[in-house]
C-alpha cells in the first residue's frame, strides 16, 4: 500500500534536513499509540532507530535501517529508513523522506513516501486510515519546527 503526504514548510531542504534528529522524531510521534525511543542514531546510511509502541500492557518493537541518503540534482534532500523489526501485522515497511525546494519560491515541501504491507491487501486496505492519520500527524509539527511558509 503507497501514502503520500506533503507538508510545506518555510526551510530550505538543507536545513529542514539537519533539523531530523532525535528531538524532532520524538515530538513527531502521534498520542496513541504511546511510542518509546530505544535508539536513534540519525539519518545516515547504516543508522538505526529503533522505537517501542505500548497499548496498556501489550509492547511492539520496531526497528528500522537508513538505506539510502543524499541530494538530487534539482537540490531536493532525502533519506529512506526501511523496516528490519516490525510489529504485527506489518510485514513491509519502506519511507522514503523527500525534501524538496517548494516550486512556489521559498521553502520546501517535506513528502512522506511510505510504502507498506501486512500481506494481506485487504488489511492494508483498512490499515490505510490509521496510517494517513499517524503521519497527517506530524504536519502541524513541521510548520511549527521549520516554520508556516508565506502565502
Amino acid at each position: 500500500m503507497h501514502l503520500l503526504l506533503r507538508t510545506r514548510v518555510a526551510q530550505p531542504p538543507a536545513r529542514v534536513l539537519a533539523g531530523f534528529d532525535r528531538a524532532l522524531f520524538e515530538s513527531l510521534a502521534p498520542p496513541f499509540p504511546t511510542l518509546h525511543l530505544l535508539r536513534f542514531d540519525g539519518s545516515r546510511p547504516g543508522d538505526r532507530v529503533e522505537i517501542e509502541l505500548a497499548v496498556g500492557p501489550k509492547r511492539w518493537r520496531w526497528t528500522s535501517l537508513i538505506t539510502e541518503a543524499g541530494q538530487l540534482p534539482d537540490g531536493s534532500q532525502y533519506f529512506i529508513d526501511e523496516g528490519q523489526e516490525l510489529p504485527a501485522p506489518l510485514r513491509y515497511w519502506r519511507h522514503r523522506h523527500l525534501i524538496e525546494p517548494n516550486p512556489r519560491g521559498l521553502g520546501s515541501v517535506i513528502v512522506e513516501d511510505i510504502t507498506y504491507r501486512t500481506g494481506s491487501r485487504i488489511l492494508d486496505v483498512l490499515l490505510y486510515p490509521a496510517m494517513w492519520a499517524q503521519f497527517a500527524y506530524r504536519r502541524p509539527v513541521y510548520r511549527r519546527v521549520f516554520g508556516r511558509p508565506q502565502g
